[in-house]
């Protein structure tokens, strides 16, 4: 008889693995934490503070803590997927095509991301009332609304695919969830920082 649904995840995953839920932690951790420091940021300058009044350099140095933080967990997540089981559905031609692809891709959204918004723009200098003078709508922004968030999770897709990983899918799917819910938290804050100064613009021209 077929197995159980759950008994069959089971065999695919393990989810008694310290290291995958390590992994999980970290996936749901890194924008959660950085957010948590930017809103502290907005409401009481303290890493400006701290950065010697300097908010650039403030800026500079959460920059560094993300990227380094992304890394650790870009880090758990390779080493998830190479001790945790894999299957053989696809041929490695195939499995290498599509990590071209999605990697590929991910990697241009992410890339031209960056150039686009430069340092500030890419890490929250928007919390720190670095703003920039008008939205970005050159590519990749022309084509999707959150380039940097999605590059990243085609990223891991593809390396999911590759190595044709249970549990690179299942963490790949936290990625997308929590970068999902990020996405809400930050547009709908940094709208309310832009409106917020175009009001103070409006108030000082009358």
């Amino acid at each position: 008889c077929a197995l159980p649904i759950s008994a069959l995840m089971e065999t695919l995953i393990d989810f008694s693995d310290p290291l995958l839920w390590r992994a999980v932690a970290c996936i749901i951790a890194a924008p959660l934490i950085w957010n948590i420091l930017a809103r502290l940021e907005y409401k009481t300058h303290l890493l400006t503070f701290l950065a010697c009044g300097n908010k650039y350099l403030g800026c500079y140095c959460l920059a560094i803590w993300i990227f380094c933080f992304s890394s650790y967990r870009d880090f758990m997540f390779h080493s998830v997927v190479e001790s945790q089981p894999t299957l053989d559905l696809i041929s490695a031609p195939v499995a290498s095509f599509c990590f071209a692809v999605f990697g590929g891709f991910g990697s241009i959204l992410v890339m031209s991301s960056f150039y686009q918004l430069g340092i500030t723009g890419t890490f929250l200098g928007d919390y720190f009332g670095i703003l920039m003078s008008a939205k970005v709508e050159a590519f990749p922004f022309s084509v999707v609304s959150d380039p940097m968030y999605l590059g990243a999770t085609l990223i891991f897709t593809g390396t999911t695919i590759y190595r044709q990983s249970p549990a690179g899918a299942f963490l790949t799917l936290c990625v997308f969830v929590v970068y999902k819910f990020a996405e809400q938290l930050e547009d709908a804050f940094t709208a309310n920082i832009y409106a917020e100064a175009a009001r103070k613009k409006a108030l000082k021209t009358k």
